[in-house]
């Protein structure tokens, strides 16, 4: 998966850009095709939780996007991993169970 992550009022240090690819590695084994990720990374200091991340994953037929707020930018970014895999978990149980419905089992037998 090829993963951009675009960094706004923080520096993106190796520590920060090797988390993020950590972290989100593991959304490779849902989707055979190539996905894309988009990862940015924010820091408003005028706020009590001030480190953002949010990303955007491309994939064959749904887009999915989360965002995680922390005071800490690790911890940010490992709960914008668990919401992110949540969905696409989600997301892939959910087309198992459309293909594997006996309804759709009828209709292809209908359909040949």
């Amino acid at each position: 998966m090829q993963i951009h992550i675009t960094g706004q009022h923080l520096d993106l240090t190796e520590a920060i850009k090797n988390r993020v690819h950590e972290k989100l590695g593991r959304l490779d084994h849902y989707f055979d095709r190539v996905i894309d990720g988009r990862v940015v990374l924010k820091f408003l200091a005028h706020e009590k939780l001030s480190s953002v991340a949010e990303i955007t994953v491309s994939a064959p037929g749904h887009d999915f996007h989360a965002e995680a707020r922390d005071a800490d930018m690790y911890a940010a970014i490992d709960q914008l991993a668990d919401k992110i895999d949540g969905q696409v978990r989600q997301y892939k149980e959910r087309l198992q169970r459309h293909r594997s419905s006996p309804v759709a089992a009828v209709l292809a037998t209908e359909s040949e």
